[in-house]
């Protein structure tokens, strides 16, 4: 489990071709790794992802093809973000995910919000139709392995409003319209929405 909260950004360095997927390695860059192991499990850009190596500040990745079908951002170098697992006791700063992706989702816009003496933008994403029921007004829902708190929704169409520390410290201050992101939805959304197909 994962709380949303990113702890670093890091960089794919490589991409190699892995039976049917790929290994990637990431450069983690400044952010402590000393307790991360093989076997570890690590959110990038909100996919759950299990350690399979460590070289120095590189940790290496095994995606298969069906988290690559699902998923987008792990095919090729750039920045992610990165979370270590939630660990008994951790502050839960944003809210439960659990690293597996629901969706792409495609950025319609991403602007600086007029007025806004604090610097905050507004981001604006299609979710995959199949997702709109689960996506509320004030409810969760982490773009790219970051907890948001949803604005408004219009439809299958939502926005989010990102403060400038959120800018500084994840990948979302690069996007533009047309990126596509990784989406999973609000964990106690799904349940809710599953004890309702079977009332009692």
């Amino acid at each position: 489990m994962f709380t949303g909260i990113v702890q670093a950004v890091g960089r794919i360095a490589s991409v190699a071709t892995q039976g049917d997927g790929l290994r990637i390695a990431i450069d983690a860059g400044g952010h402590e790794i000393a307790d991360v192991a093989v076997g570890d499990s690590v959110c990038v850009s909100g996919c759950c992802l299990t350690v399979v190596a460590i070289h120095g500040t590189t940790l290496e990745f095994d995606v298969s093809a069906e988290t690559l079908r699902c998923t987008t951002g792990l095919d090729g170098t750039g920045d992610v973000n990165l979370e270590q697992a939630l660990r008994l006791g951790d502050r839960l700063g944003g809210h439960l995910t659990s690293g597996h992706v629901d969706g792409v989702g495609t950025v319609t816009r991403f602007v600086a919000i007029a007025g806004d003496a604090y610097g905050s933008w507004l981001l604006e994403i299609d979710a995959p139709a199949e997702l709109a029921r689960f996506i509320a007004p004030k409810g969760s829902i982490a773009v790219d392995g970051v907890s948001l708190t949803v604005n408004a929704v219009t439809g299958a169409r939502f926005v989010v409003n990102l403060i400038p520390h959120t800018l500084s410290m994840t990948t979302l201050r690069r996007l533009t319209p047309g990126a596509a992101v990784n989406l999973e939805i609000d964990i106690v959304a799904r349940y809710v929405a599953r004890l309702a197909e079977f009332p009692a």
